[in-house]
């Protein structure tokens, strides 16, 4: 029973486990298969908290602090393997993140805005198969998403038509996951695949930017 009732906590400390293997000598090398396992894990932990019924204070708590802890380490080795200005930026996504979380620390706290932090994962995650599929230096797409994700995370409006913020069933966030999947293992479709996610975001943190000033 004991066991049954933390299935979503054991879910999600196991999102974030597998993630140490970044720090071997190779570790780099299994960053885009542990953005997806871990992208998956943090959306099962919260489908499976809900069907079945079993959400929590300390639940809640426990994902934020996973996804920060999950999320700060590939940030960091991102900006630790390719130096420069994406280390740089990286501590400052870094440092939005763990804001972002913190203030979210408090379960029965209404929402506030701004992105979820895992939007920036998978901005790195179609950043790098992207360029490596275009035979192009990823540096200033990772520098533009630390940039636009450091800002978005800490807006005081959701970002309502992001792709991920218009799946609420436990099949249509699946769908996201597939989708995600696919352009690792077929980077071919990775662009197309990369533009739907990457437009319907800038168009959220845009226009819920203007509908915040002129209500303000």
């Amino acid at each position: 029973m004991l066991i049954y009732k933390n299935i979503p906590n054991i879910v999600s400390i196991l999102g974030v486990i597998p993630l140490a293997m970044l720090f071997l000598g190779d570790g780099f090398q299994y960053l885009l298969p542990l953005i997806l396992y871990n992208n998956v894990m943090d959306d099962l932990d919260g489908v499976l908290a809900t069907k079945l019924d079993l959400k929590s204070e300390f639940g809640a708590t426990l994902d934020n602090v996973c996804d920060a802890v999950a999320h700060i380490l590939v940030v960091m080795a991102v900006g630790m393997h390719y130096g420069g200005p994406c280390a740089l930026l990286s501590l400052v996504a870094a440092v939005s993140i763990l804001v972002r979380v913190v203030s979210r620390l408090a379960w029965a706290a209404e929402s506030g805005g701004g992105s979820p932090t895992n939007e920036l994962m998978r901005h790195i995650l179609f950043a790098l198969v992207v360029t490596q599929h275009l035979g192009i230096a990823p540096e200033p797409f990772l520098a533009a998403a630390f940039v636009l994700n450091t800002v978005s995370m800490q807006v005081s409006y959701p970002l309502r038509y992001s792709i991920r913020s218009l799946t609420n069933s436990a099949t249509a966030i699946a769908g996201v996951n597939v989708a995600l999947g696919v352009s690792w293992w077929f980077p071919v479709t990775a662009p197309a695949i990369a533009a739907c996610f990457v437009a319907t975001y800038l168009y959220s943190l845009v226009a819920g930017g203007v509908w915040w000033g002129r209500g303000s």
